[in-house]
């Protein structure tokens, strides 16, 4: 099989795994840098180009495409579909999770359970938006963000009504949802591929922070889930479309909540506590369903 895997950096852990694995296992991988790819769309064909060659000899795509890229990412990846090249995730899947907005919309619709959520544009809507979300304290998002990035807590009224009021000012739209205190700086990542958990880590805040991301200085362990959990982190990706991501759960006390979805999670992390072999998996769902489409 020839697989061409979107990635900026072939360095990370994740990349050089799944290169690995894809060559351990026979198959011939290429690494391409989307932002360097550029493509020709006419009425008789469609090409993506990359260093001056046309990429026409691929079964499969892996999409790790940059939260900072979402957008031309997405675009190469379309074109790839168009080609009938199989994606990992496909483009309406990603743009689906990297939304967090439509994201919980389509959760709620599916009735997967969610912290208390409110979103508006106007900073004068602070009252109301904070009500909402029961508090404060209350938790504040960037639409758009990556391990933790653009995630404040507004701890009293007043503060959390400054983190909104700021980030109006720099013309960005925020989320306010409930902070579950009672799971205390921990969240549990569950990793999907197609319609099973492989594994599951918990991740704790390391103390001076209450995000659990191993990019904020969080440490992490392997955790056993329950059936419940389980059965939601994959109802949760399958309600995107999406068949590898990071589920991130919360334990409240009215049961787990579904508070993310990362549709090019990492592997170092996963793969170090739970001592799995999560990039060999990928492959092997990859050969599972690719013959079924070529």
């Amino acid at each position: 099989m020839n697989i061409v895997m979107m990635a900026r950096n072939p360095h990370l852990y994740a990349h050089r795994r799944l290169v690995a694995a894809a060559e351990r296992r026979g198959h011939r991988i290429d690494v391409v840098d989307p932002l360097l790819v550029y493509m020709s769309v006419t009425s008789a064909r469609t090409d993506v180009h990359y260093k001056g060659a046309v990429l026409d000899d691929y079964d499969a795509v892996i999409p790790r495409i940059g939260a900072s890229i979402t957008a031309y990412g997405l675009a190469v990846l379309r074109q790839l579909e168009t080609n009938k090249v199989w994606p990992l995730n496909d483009s309406t899947a990603i743009g689906r999770s990297r939304d967090k907005l439509h994201c919980l919309q389509l959760l709620a619709r599916a009735n997967i359970p969610l912290p208390a959520t409110a979103y508006a544009h106007s900073p004068r809507l602070a009252d109301d938006i904070m009500k909402i979300a029961g508090g404060p304290p209350v938790v504040v998002k960037l639409l758009e963000g990556t391990q933790g990035s653009g995630v404040v807590l507004g701890e009293t009224y007043n503060a959390a009504k400054s983190v909104i009021e700021a980030f109006r000012g720099a013309d960005v739209d925020i989320l306010v949802q409930t902070f579950v205190e009672e799971a205390c700086g921990a969240d549990i990542r569950c990793f999907v591929i197609g319609n099973e958990v492989v594994g599951a880590m918990m991740r704790r805040s390391n103390g001076e922070d209450f995000r659990s991301n191993l990019h904020r200085g969080g440490t992490a362990a392997a955790v056993e889930i329950t059936d419940e959990e389980r059965a939601l982190a994959v109802r949760a990706a399958a309600t995107l479309g999406l068949n590898v991501c990071g589920v991130d759960l919360l334990r409240s006390t009215s049961g787990p909540l579904v508070i993310e979805i990362n549709s090019s999670p990492g592997l170092e992390g996963i793969e170090t506590v739970t001592g799995l072999d999560v990039a060999a998996r990928i492959v092997a769902f990859i050969e599972s369903r690719v013959p079924a489409v070529v």
